[in-house]
């Protein structure tokens, strides 16, 4: 108890740090400047909402690998309203276009998650109301955990994981984490590891089962095949395409540096590079000029011509076209500490 209120007091120290963090990531991505209330709880006047399902899903990633499960559940309890959290701009998008149809009619809510104040979440909870929350992935915050139980609503922690590096972090801090653990309901873990990890840390045994991860659950439909293999085509379909997806500051440079090698031993191959976040779209643009590549940029429905040597994924919700587009995939988020 007494860990917590000191978090919640450093929490609330670093409130101005916060929001000048905020101002910072406008310059990148102007979306940041939108909604901001909504991250201290505070929301237009409305009904509440009563009984919601809640899934928190932190940004795209999370998102595309809860959908799934939030259809079945929403088919399963169409009575129900269901509410999806994101913490960043391009989640919140994801989220827009692929419910765009149901958020209209009210049968699916979607807000930012607040700031782990107390006040701003007992607004956010007050409002909506939650019979169920399902986090996906590992986003614990001391103080939706507390008050989100405290207030009866089970929690689940669906496709959990839980890194050795991730655990350390945690092991540090254990006072904080171990009541957490003891308020979950279940925690529903990619694999033996991650499970174990999470009793070490404080996880009733009983809480938890090893499921595997929900991302090969994921259905893919007719029409992103169909796209994939028409943008395969327009790009030459003899090529060899290789793309490196969701990479981080550090490692686009890596990935460039292996092109260059690469094109000398397969003079036509084509580099899909897709950075993860799209602030960095523009820096990333300006490091495969720097180095004399010829570039195309999806956002700019730039043609792929046989001089194009790198593709940049710029745009939001195309990742599964262009994995599908390509021969040879590397998933970023492995080459620097993240």
């Amino acid at each position: 108890m007494l860990t917590r209120w000191l978090y919640t007091l450093a929490f609330y120290l670093a409130v101005p740090i916060l929001l000048l963090r905020l101002r910072k990531r406008v310059k990148k991505n102007p979306a940041y400047r939108e909604r901001v209330a909504e991250r201290f709880g505070l929301y237009p006047p409305g009904k509440p909402l009563q009984g919601a399902l809640w899934f928190h899903t932190v940004s795209v990633g999370e998102f595309l690998a809860a959908k799934p499960l939030i259809d079945r559940i929403a088919q399963s309890y169409p009575n129900a309203p269901i509410l999806i959290t994101t913490m960043t701009p391009t989640g919140s998008e994801r989220v827009q276009q692929a419910y765009s149809e149901l958020l209209a009619s009210g049968r699916i809510h979607h807000v930012y998650l607040p700031y782990d104040l107390p006040d701003a979440l007992n607004r956010f909870l007050k409002r909506f109301n939650p019979k169920l929350l399902v986090i996906m992935e590992t986003e614990l915050w001391p103080n939706m955990i507390h008050f989100t139980q405290r207030r009866g609503v089970p929690i689940i922690v669906a496709n959990a994981r839980l890194s050795e590096k991730s655990a350390e972090g945690y092991r540090k801090i254990l006072p904080l984490f171990r009541p957490m653990m003891r308020e979950v309901a279940l925690i529903a873990a990619q694999s033996d590891a991650d499970g174990e990890r999470f009793v070490e840390l404080g996880l009733p045994p009983r809480h938890l089962q090893v499921t595997g991860t929900i991302k090969f659950d994921m259905d893919i439909k007719p029409d992103t095949l169909a796209a994939a293999q028409a943008l395969r085509e327009s790009w030459g379909g003899s090529r060899k395409v290789f793309i490196a997806a969701s990479t981080h500051q550090g490692e686009d440079e890596q990935v460039l540096e292996a092109y260059l090698y690469l094109r000398s031993e397969v003079p036509e191959s084509l580099l899909v590079l897709v950075p993860r976040h799209p602030e960095r779209f523009e820096d990333v643009a300006k490091l495969v000029e720097a180095r004399g590549l010829n570039l195309s940029r999806i956002s700019q429905q730039e043609p792929v011509t046989p001089e194009t040597e790198v593709v940049l994924g710029d745009t939001m919700g195309d990742l599964l076209t262009l994995l599908g587009a390509s021969d040879v995939a590397f998933i970023g988020g492995s080459l620097v500490p993240v």
